[in-house]
């Protein structure tokens, strides 16, 4: 008999892979890892569209809650903390299943990552202040003259990246393409079956990151980030507080926009979210799609995970 399989459960944001996941659980003998860079952070819980206490109670998750928001979580670190999640998941007989949807971490575990320099508060610090000075943009075509390969593949909207890059190159003196590519650690040496959940239709998705985002509003979502906001030791520039929704309520709490406009951006950053993770997932290799909106979707994955070669004898 093969080596049991890992499971991957990836899709956009809003997609219903929590729900979905919590089904497979309740299903088969899988245990869930969280790979989602929100997720992560204590205290960041109806933004990130956390499971509920007890939810988690039911179905744990592993890789929850193991950030303070003034730290800096990587996919390196990711990579470390699911490899012993799946170590530790496999020694009792169960199946991995790992959940989320934030794609550079499941293709650093999937396919090794490169070890590249750890972070640098100054030199981050520098180029956060650049940016306010002269825009993202502007900060992206900076790195396109220094490495075409890397800007390419990163959107000018996506700010936590193009800072990442271009500290790798001002802490390395080389192009992140380049170290990129050096010194891969090994990748997942193990069977593995990846899903992919996410609506046939665009309109479906638009429509319900709206919702959820006024239902988190409705949660208390304001008093959540006010919380983060009079800590004192935050700021807009901690990869905690740039992400979607975090943003722009922290904006409209420094009085940078009202509240309307901040309703509205967040919306718009969380679809923008929502593409990228799309354009992302179209480039995985032997991924199984479904449809997140179909009311037989949890039916068929089980179906079709029933009947996979890797499962049968397993459940």
């Amino acid at each position: 008999m093969t080596a049991p399989p890992v499971l991957f459960l990836m899709g956009p944001t809003a997609s219903g892979k929590t729900e979905l996941a919590v089904a497979l659980h309740r299903q088969l003998p899988v245990d869930v890892v969280s790979v989602d860079s929100a997720m992560v952070y204590r205290g960041m819980d109806i933004g990130t569209a956390k499971p509920s206490r007890e939810l988690l109670a039911e179905v744990p998750h592993r890789l929850i809650d193991i950030c303070d928001p003034a730290e800096s979580y990587s996919a390196g670190r990711f990579c470390e903390d699911a490899r012993a999640a799946i170590a530790e998941i496999r020694a009792v007989g169960r199946i991995p299943l790992l959940v989320g949807g934030t794609g550079l971490y499941f293709r650093s575990l999937e396919q090794g990552f490169s070890p590249l320099p750890a972070s640098d508060p100054a030199v981050r610090a520098e180029v956060e202040l650049e940016a306010e000075r002269e825009g993202w943009e502007k900060m992206h075509a900076k790195l396109m003259k220094i490495d075409p390969l890397s800007a390419q593949k990163i959107h000018p909207n996506d700010p936590q990246r193009i800072q990442r890059a271009l500290e790798i190159y001002r802490l390395s003196g080389r192009p992140p393409s380049a170290l990129y590519g050096r010194g891969r650690e090994q990748g997942l040496a193990l069977p593995l079956i990846k899903l992919v959940v996410a609506p046939a239709e665009r309109s479906r998705l638009h429509a319900a990151i709206r919702s959820r985002f006024l239902a988190m509003l409705e949660a208390e979502l304001l008093a959540e980030v006010e919380g983060l906001y009079q800590r004192g030791d935050l700021h807009a520039g901690l990869p905690a507080m740039r992400l979607v929704g975090y943003r722009q309520v922290w904006q409209y709490l420094a009085g940078e926009c009202d509240y309307k406009d901040m309703i509205n951006k967040a919306i718009s950053a969380t679809r923008q979210l929502a593409k990228r993770q799309l354009t992302w997932l179209r480039a995985e290799q032997g991924a199984n799609w479904f449809d997140a909106a179909a009311p037989a979707c949890a039916g068929e994955v089980l179906n079709f995970l029933r009947r996979h070669p890797i499962f049968t004898g397993r459940v």
